[in-house]
């Protein structure tokens, strides 16, 4: 993996903390300016590994998303709903997952990757629910909302569209009486 660009900021206020976020595909480390240049190095170490095993957790394989959407079926659909296949894919950009129910494969959007677990178990549910009911009619909607979150995850897919300046999927999005 390619070393990240970093940026080290030192402050006069800053005492005792450390901290470090990513801002597009550059890593900023916050520290105090009275730390020496060895202890920003090892502090910069410390802080892109612990940033990256954060990313690792948000961007579950192809595998641990198979797993997750049988234990999103089996507690908020009764198990009802079991794909055959589940994984991320990177040619979706009008939509944040899709199903064909016939092969039972669910494919999700990698735009989703890194983002709040619980949005993505939203676009799971959706995708699972397909599984029981082909279309976007009251009884699909019944299901998706077996999840609880997903009137917040909706409006968050809204948000992060509007965000992003993406057009959102309208048939993910649309609400139950659409």
């Amino acid at each position: 993996m390619d070393e990240p660009e970093i940026e080290v900021r030192r402050s006069k206020r800053r005492r005792r903390t450390v901290s470090a976020y990513k801002d597009g595909g550059k890593v900023v480390v916050l520290i105090p300016a009275s730390m020496s240049r060895a202890q920003e190095a090892e502090w910069v170490e410390t802080m892109v590994a612990r940033l990256e095993r954060q990313e690792k957790r948000r961007r579950p394989s192809d595998e641990q998303l198979f797993k997750r959407a049988t234990e999103l079926s089996e507690r908020y659909l009764g198990g009802l709903a079991e794909p055959d296949s589940v994984r991320w894919v990177d040619n979706q950009n009008s939509r944040w997952g899709s199903c064909s129910p016939g092969d039972r494969s669910i494919r999700v959007s990698s735009r989703l990757q890194g983002l709040p677990g619980w949005v993505v178990d939203y676009v799971l549910v959706h995708e699972l629910a397909h599984l029981i009911e082909h279309g976007h009619d009251e009884k699909f909607w019944a299901w998706v909302a077996h999840y609880p979150k997903s009137e917040r995850a909706r409006g968050y897919l809204l948000g992060y569209s509007a965000a992003a300046d993406i057009d959102p999927p309208s048939s993910e999005l649309d609400d139950a009486s659409g």
